[in-house]
């Protein structure tokens, strides 16, 4: 197997082409100005990810408003972020225009932080709650996300994703838990009618054959209840509903679906295997088969948790570790009929140029994700994220943040 040759050949995507087969995920950063526009920070990590070369990049979790939302600093998409974006995206394509630039659009919902923002839900879930959300707020926040796409096609970028994963209020409203007696409640057609009918509202809204419509899905949340379950109550896998809202994206015009699991703050692990469980990962391949074999060949389906294979050295059992590297695995899944594309998020913060690297044939440059998840750490004390292994300047940050709380807990005591 000529895993180079298979990673870097170009793959068709709607109407559009990938000219390879990496995806950069959406990996929150925290790191937009006061106003919610890409800051100098945001601008640099960008551009490291453009001269990277991936065929498609994704703007991070970027929200459809400001009065719900899970990061104080995060990136928005509203009328008044507007020209800063079209000026953000301009810039990133004079580095490279080769890269698909897709923004994922994403509202908090439950996940919303209460300290600075609402927090809504659908239906309150054990630890998390909020103000219960009414039909009236679901039209207004579908017209949001409208119009985000709307300002998005404006800006240059190439298409949107729409979140509907990780516990995520699309994810939210999906899930078998939202057994609510509501227009968005309930039965399947309920829970369904948000994602379908934001679907046809962006792409009628846009009207561009050109500009790409997907989404990222949350295959099983892993708890009683979550997305992929057999019920309200239930935490058996059972991918039907997944598979219906694939097919139903797709008829309706989505030409791309980034598989993931999980929801971060309940069950981390499903979302970005760790270093002390990495065979977790090994869940993915299955559920991105079983996405794979749901749709039309032509629509593409891009695959997560490859991150945790790095160079063959997780310490996995039972297989021999030269062949079980990230870039291996990645093309021999791609090879066999599994997926169409892999994505990369903590090893994209660790070398954002891997894909570059891997065409100009310099794989032993590439520095490779450790899993130490020092990222993770800083997206939950709402600090400015990248790699602390390899970048010195989020280790300093790292540094500083743990010595505070070193002081706060002497103080305490």
């Amino acid at each position: 197997m000529n895993y180079q040759k298979i990673l870097t050949s170009p793959i068709k995507i709607g109407t559009r082409k990938s000219k390879n087969r990496f995806l950069t995920q959406a990996m929150e950063c925290c790191d937009a100005d006061k106003d919610g526009n890409p800051s100098e920070l945001t601008y640099q990590r960008y551009a490291n990810l453009f001269k990277g070369g991936a065929g498609m990049i994704t703007l991070e979790a970027i929200s459809v408003t400001h009065e719900s939302r899970s990061r104080d600093d995060q990136l928005m998409i509203l009328p008044a972020n507007a020209k800063p974006l079209e000026t953000f995206v301009k810039k990133l394509k004079s580095i490279n225009p080769d890269p698909l630039f897709i923004f994922q659009l994403t509202h908090s919902g439950e996940l919303s932080s209460p300290t600075f923002s609402r927090r809504v839900t659908v239906n309150p879930l054990y630890g998390y709650g909020g103000d219960l959300l009414s039909e009236d707020d679901m039209e207004k926040i579908m017209n949001e996300f409208v119009l985000a796409a709307k300002i998005a096609h404006d800006a240059g970028a190439d298409g949107v994703d729409l979140k509907l994963c990780h516990g995520y209020l699309g994810s939210q409203i999906l899930r078998p838990y939202n057994s609510r007696k509501w227009k968005y409640g309930g039965s399947w057609e309920n829970r369904s009618r948000f994602a379908y009918e934001l679907t046809d509202r962006i792409i009628r809204a846009v009207n561009d054959k050109n500009f790409l419509v997907g989404s990222k899905i949350s295959a099983w949340e892993g708890f009683p209840g979550g997305f992929g379950t057999a019920g309200p109550d239930s935490p058996v896998i059972d991918l039907k509903e997944p598979i219906a809202l694939l097919k139903g994206l797709e008829e309706r015009g989505a030409s791309f679906f980034v598989e993931t699991a999980g929801s971060p703050s309940i069950t981390v692990s499903l979302t970005q295997a760790e270093r002390q469980h990495p065979y977790i990962a090994y869940l993915h391949p299955t559920f991105q088969k079983a996405f794979k074999d749901a749709v039309k060949p032509e629509t593409v389906i891009i695959g997560s948790n490859y991150s945790v294979w790095g160079k063959g050295n997780k310490g996995l059992q039972a297989c021999d570790p030269k062949e079980n590297t990230l870039l291996k695995v990645g093309a021999r899944n791609i090879e066999n009929g599994i997926v169409d594309m892999i994505g990369l998020g903590r090893q994209s913060l660790a070398d954002p140029l891997l894909p570059l690297k891997v065409r100009e044939g310099r794989e032993e440059e590439i520095h490779f994700c450790t899993l130490c998840d020092n990222c993770l750490e800083l997206l939950i004390r709402q600090q400015k994220i990248g790699c602390c292994t390899y970048n010195k300047y989020y280790t300093n940050i790292l540094v500083s943040i743990r010595k505070e709380k070193g002081r706060l807990n002497q103080n305490h005591t």
